[in-house]
Order: C-alpha cells, then sequence, then structure tokens
C-alpha cells in the first residue's frame, strides 16, 4: 500500500475514534518487523496508528491487550481497529525504551538500571501467570505452544542460519541428534503459562519509570524460564554475571507470590533455556546480520558468543549433547567479526563521504586520485513531495523515519555495505591513502544526507579510519570523525 493511501485510512480511523482533525502523522523509526507505525495527533488527543500485512497477527496483538488490559497488566491500551484494513489505533507510551536505557548508562549497570530491571521481571511473572489464566491461545500463530516443533525450527535456523553461513563443519546426523535431546529436555519443565516469545529490551517501553510491554503478538503458551532467559541474555545489554543472579532470584521470589513455586526446579531447567534462547538469537543474528547485512545483528554476535563461552564454562546440564558442545567450541573461536571490533585506526586511509545534489553536479575530486564512488538514490521515495518535511533535511528524527519505513533505503545501504566493506579492506591492505563515496538526489537535502551520514557512521564505527563528512549544499561545516 502507498504511504499516503496508509495514512489516509489511519487518519480516518483516528477522527472516528477521537472526533478530532488530524493536525499530524508522522512514521515512526520501523522495528525488526515490517509492521508500520505512525504516531497520529490530533488537537488534544494522541494514538499509534498500526499497519501489518499479517492479519492473524493483528488479531493475535489485539485480543491479547485487550485480555490483559483487563487485568490491570502493563500492555498499551486498544482505542479502535479496523482488521479488515489490517489497521488498529493503540495508546502512545512515549519514546523511551528498555533499550535506551542500556546505551546511556554511565557505568557497566548502574544501581537505577537494575531497580528497573527489578521492576521489569516483576511485571514479567504478572503477564505470565495473570496473563495465562483464561487466555484463548487459539490466537496464537503460528504455534498455540512452544512445542517440540517451535523448538527445532530455532535450532535449525541455528544451524543454516549461522553454522552454514559461518562455514561450521559439524556431524549432520549426531547434530540431529542433539537437537532432539535438547528439545524432549525443554519440554519437562511445567509450559503451562504464557510465553511472551521475544521478551528483550527494545519490547519493554519505560513511562513515567513504570515498565509496559509491546509486540507481544508472536506469545504462545510455555515455559516460564523463557522469557527471563530472553531479557537477562540479551546480548547486548552485557548485564554483569552477578547481577543476572540478583534480578534471577527476585523474578523467583516475585512468581513464588503468584503460585506455588520451586526454586530448584526452576533453575535447573533455566539454564538449558538460557541455552535455546542463544541459539534461536545466534539463527537470527546470521540470518538479519551476515545474510542481510543489518549493522545491529551483526554487531550483536561477539556479545552472543560471550553468552555461549559463559555457557559452556559454567552451566550445568543434565542431557548429553556431545556434538553441539565441540559446535560451540567452534563458534568460541570465530575469527570473523574481528573486522567488526578491531579498529584500523593506524591506517594511512582517509574516507570522503560526501551528499549534493545533481542539479549542480557531482562533487569535483581534490585528492588527485580522480574521484571515487557516486550512487544515485533519485530513485528512492522523497520525503521531500511531501509538505511536513519540505524544510526539513537527512537528519530530522521524521524524514529518517520516512526513508527506513517507505522507501527501500535500508535495502540500498546494505547493497552500498557490501561493496564498501571490499574497498576499504583492499585500500587498508594495500596502504591507500584516499577513497570517496558520494551520494546524490534531486535537491541534496533528505536522501543523499541520510545516506551519507548513515555511511560514514558505518565506516567509523567498523574500521576506525579516519572519515571526512560534508554535506555540500546544506551549507553545513565539514565534518572530521
Amino acid at each position: 500500500m502507498e504511504a499516503t493511501d496508509l495514512e489516509k485510512i489511519i487518519s480516518d480511523l483516528f477522527e472516528s475514534w477521537s472526533n478530532e482533525k488530524v493536525e499530524t502523522i508522522l512514521p515512526l523509526a520501523p522495528s525488526g518487523s515490517k509492521r508500520i507505525y505512525y504516531r497520529v495527533q490530533g488537537k488534544t488527543k494522541v494514538a499509534i496508528g498500526s499497519y501489518n500485512t499479517i492479519p492473524v497477527e493483528n488479531e493475535a496483538f489485539v485480543y491479547f491487550s485487550k485480555h490483559f488490559k483487563a487485568k490491570g497488566l502493563p500492555v498499551p491500551e486498544i482505542y479502535s481497529e479496523d482488521l479488515s484494513q489490517n489497521i488498529y489505533l493503540q495508546e502512545d507510551l512515549g519514546f523511551t525504551t528498555l533499550y535506551s536505557f542500556l546505551l546511556n548508562k554511565e557505568e557497566r549497570f548502574p544501581p537505577h538500571l537494575k531497580e528497573l530491571y527489578k521492576k521489569v521481571v516483576e511485571q514479567l511473572a504478572e503477564i505470565q501467570i495473570k496473563g495465562h489464566e483464561g487466555l484463548d491461545y487459539s490466537y496464537c500463530f503460528p504455534s498455540q505452544r512452544f512445542d517440540k516443533q517451535s523448538i527445532l525450527w530455532d535450532l535449525q535456523s541455528f544451524k543454516y542460519y549461522f553454522l552454514r553461513f559461518n562455514e561450521i563443519s559439524f556431524d549432520d546426523i549426531k547434530l540431529e541428534k542433539d537437537f532432539g535431546t535438547l528439545a524432549e529436555y525443554l519440554l519437562e519443565a511445567d509450559h503451562d503459562f504464557f510465553m511472551f516469545r521475544d521478551f528483550q529490551t527494545r519490547n519493554i517501553m519505560i513511562r513515567d519509570g513504570k515498565p509496559f510491554f509491546i509486540d507481544y503478538q508472536g506469545g504462545r503458551k510455555g515455559a516460564l524460564q523463557y522469557d527471563l532467559a530472553s531479557l537477562l541474555f540479551q546480548a547486548k545489554a552485557n548485564i554483569p554475571e552477578e547481577d543476572r543472579i540478583e534480578l534471577l532470584e527476585h523474578y523467583m521470589e516475585a512468581a513464588s507470590k503468584l503460585i506455588s513455586f520451586d526454586k530448584k526446579q526452576f533453575v535447573k531447567y533455566y539454564y538449558a533455556f538460557v541455552l535455546i534462547r542463544c541459539l534461536q538469537v545466534f539463527g537470527t543474528y546470521g540470518y538479519r546480520g551476515i545474510y542481510e547485512r543489518k549493522k545491529h545483528f551483526l554487531e550483536s554476535i561477539p556479545f552472543a558468543i560471550k553468552n555461549l563461552k559463559w555457557l559452556k564454562a559454567y552451566a550445568e546440564f543434565e542431557f548429553d549433547t556431545k556434538e553441539l558442545f565441540k559446535v560451540f567450541d567452534k563458534i568460541i573461536d570465530l575469527d570473523q567479526y574481528s573486522i567488526a571490533t578491531d579498529s584500523k585506526e593506524d591506517s594511512l586511509l582517509t574516507v570522503d563521504v560526501k551528499s549534493f545534489s545533481y542539479k549542480k553536479g557531482i562533487p569535483k575530486d581534490k585528492s588527485g586520485h580522480g574521484g571515487g564512488f557516486v550512487f544515485d538514490c533519485r530513485f528512492l521515495h522523497n520525503p521531500g513531495r511531501y509538505e511536513p518535511y519540505k524544510a526539513l533535511t537527512g537528519r530530522d528524527e521524521s524524514v529518517i523515519n520516512f526513508l527506513k519505513q517507505h522507501s527501500k533505503m535500508p535495502e540500498f545501504l546494505n547493497d552500498v555495505f557490501h561493496i564498501v566493506d571490499k574497498s576499504i579492506e583492499n585500500y587498508i591492505e594495500r596502504s591507500f591513502t584516499n577513497l570517496s563515496f558520494h551520494f546524490g538526489c534531486t535537491g541534496g537535502r533528505h536522501r543523499s544526507v541520510f545516506a551519507a551520514d548513515t555511511l560514514a557512521e558505518y565506516i567509523k564505527n567498523k574500521y576506525g579510519v579516519k572519515v571526512r563528512l560534508q554535506h555540500r549544499e546544506r551549507g553545513w561545516a565539514a565534518e572530521e570523525l
């Protein structure tokens, strides 16, 4: 659906619900899914307009939200829905996620962050246990429970998207047998609870110091341990082990106030669920990072390996999976992600990244090397065609969200990254001194600015070389990163 058509049907739903005219409707930053979100504002009311082309996910989210809200659980209220058009309006919980607290912390895991995590695990126990009561699991998609097939799907993803992509050798028959052994062990745990499935910091909003949960449309019946493992062993959260243990104890204490609870039995299976969650995210990181070249997922792999290394060294397992543990040793020994973390600051290379308008021509190269790569952004959907964005630039949040959500910019930049990686690595190896990348669009204001900024940050973070960034048509001072 075209962006203008989508904005119209969401605006109509908002006006029908609020009895107010829409004053602003702006796209929000995309999540890991293909769902599209808008913040819609009238004179006094605001809502998040949501669009998703998978009807069963919409039905699940709306039903779960209403069920949880009726029980007083911390989820967004559903204001209105038109599921025949795949849209609904939900409560605006603000901009702040728990993940943003991880990015802003001044020390590794400060006391205020631990206290916030304690509130989160308390509410997790509530939604898993109270949310389960009376829940109609027929709304779940693709499966009503975290059963053997679901576990094996995760393990196959790990095998094909991470092991195969990294050319890690293994005995296929023995590994498949180990997968079955692990699955059977996990299913011994009590699994009559609501399992969030993707319980991580990006799906936890913080408003007025309190946590709220979103994106649980993939939930199903399952074991308590899985969601806690997802939270405490989220790769880039990098929570210190002593704090993980304290939060585990705090969660068990909270759960014991709601149901009869055997802590020893819980812990018996807990680290096995940490293991399956780690393997599941390896599969995701392999597909979204190695295959799709998405930066966030690639950067998470070293942290996921760190978690696996800790599990292998300290966790005790009651099942015998020799081939799987041989594979773990090979993962821990991987070195192909070193470029993502090793700085090349001693390199002689300087990379120039520029944005420009084709109306004024391609920038001239002053290095004496005859120029470099020129990428044409004019085929991408142009936010400058719409009145709310005309006076803005590619550095404004609403324009950034537009380009990420309503254009092919993410796919385009992933292709650019493939070219950039090969060029920079070759130039560093050969001790070359100059390389340039130029991005052009019609006015040099929106698409080219965002593309140049993104590439400059990517190069600096990945290679540590000197980067000079210039937006020719904006009149801004050149930046050295």
